[in-house]
């Protein structure tokens, strides 16, 4: 069994700096005493500047198929569209079937992005008052238009926008009530740099109001029970404390390097890995949609990822990514998210091009 730790540059988990394991070792508190609510309410004034919304930020101990669950749940009282171009977008369709609701999969190559006049051909039907979409899948390296996507959207009152956007935020601002994202979920253990184990939500008030309806939602993901404690700052079930000192702390230290500047950093890092990729093999998505914060790269040397990445670990400390579902062996991924820095980029191509002879 191997102790020594390896440098992550997985798509999630993500590297935590000491700090941020540190604050999660503060003694437990009750979670109905006041200095819980305390501590809910501050998360959550810092979470609504962080994603740029005045509506309920929820929180899950749960992974992010948890919220993605919750999401469709809470928000098809009729029938869901869901946009399919990768591994975790099929997966989300595959939880919206798997909880007996209507729903339809729009399905394009997982190399391609899902376009807006997509979106708006499937919603003139009038067959749908949901849809579901990857921001950034995680599978592909490829992130999906939002922006447009989400004007698309906007133009069909009865609609609700659910978005994933779990190895997008903390990468890339998220302006959620600008946009108009009803729903806007992630998981805290990519960009977010904490360990995983716990899920973020964002609820617009027609979420809310959707989630009083449709027959689907179970007790745990139930966005009214959710609500009902939130109005107290609490949570309907015992959540995880360790984790929300660790999100908290995170917040002060995302808001002290500045957003901006953690998304150029975030920019920078993308650029950096993705110039190497296109200088010694190539890009897997189609161009002008490559991720900010995951790089999946073509095998067009057909090297042996498997022994690339063993040696990595083995005699550098550092571990990269296998491709993902169908295109395993095609492609391999390396994510450049959380508290990684260029330099740290840098230094991890400059190993794969000695053992590659590059």
């Amino acid at each position: 069994m191997r102790t020594r730790h390896s440098k992550l540059f997985v798509p999630g988990p993500t590297e935590v700096r000491p700090e941020i394991l540190q604050a999660m070792a503060t003694p437990q508190i009750y979670h109905r005493a006041p200095e819980f609510s305390e501590l809910y309410a501050d998360i959550q004034g810092k979470l609504k500047r962080f994603l740029n919304t005045e509506g309920a930020v929820f929180l899950f101990t749960a992974s992010s198929t948890g919220a993605m669950e919750a999401a469709v749940q809470n928000c098809v009282k009729k029938k869901c569209l869901n946009l399919v171009n990768g591994a975790f977008s099929l997966r989300w369709h595959e939880i919206t079937a798997g909880c007996g609701i209507p729903c339809e999969a729009l399905t394009v190559p997982w190399n391609v992005a899902i376009k807006p006049e997509m979106v708006a051909d499937k919603l003139r039907s009038g067959q749908f008052d949901a849809v579901t979409l990857v921001y950034n899948e995680t599978s592909t390296g490829l992130m999906n238009p939002l922006q447009e996507i989400a004007e698309v959207v906007r133009k069909f009152p009865d609609v609700v926008l659910l978005v994933d956007s779990v190895s997008a935020m903390g990468g890339v601002k998220i302006e959620v009530d600008k946009l108009g994202l009803d729903v806007c979920l992630a998981g805290v253990q990519k960009c977010m740099g904490l360990p995983a184990g716990l899920a973020i939500s964002t609820a617009s008030e027609r979420a809310l109001a959707r989630a009083k309806e449709p027959p689907f939602r179970s007790y745990y993901w139930s966005y009214t029970e959710m609500m009902k404690y939130h109005k107290k700052n609490q949570t309907p079930a015992t959540p995880s404390i360790p984790h929300l000192y660790a999100l908290n702390a995170q917040l002060d230290a995302m808001f002290e390097e500045g957003l901006d500047h953690r998304f150029a950093r975030h920019d920078a890092m993308a650029r950096t890995v993705q110039e190497w990729a296109l200088k010694h093999f190539a890009m897997y998505p189609e161009k002008g949609y490559w991720s900010k914060t995951v790089s999946c790269i073509e095998n067009t040397r057909n090297i042996s990822v498997d022994k690339l990445s063993d040696e990595l670990v083995r005699e550098h400390g550092v571990l990269i990514s296998e491709g993902y579902g169908e295109i395993k062996g095609k492609t391999f991924r390396i994510a450049h998210m959380g508290d990684l820095t260029v330099p740290d980029v840098r230094g991890l191509l400059a190993t794969i091009d000695g053992i590659l002879g590059l």
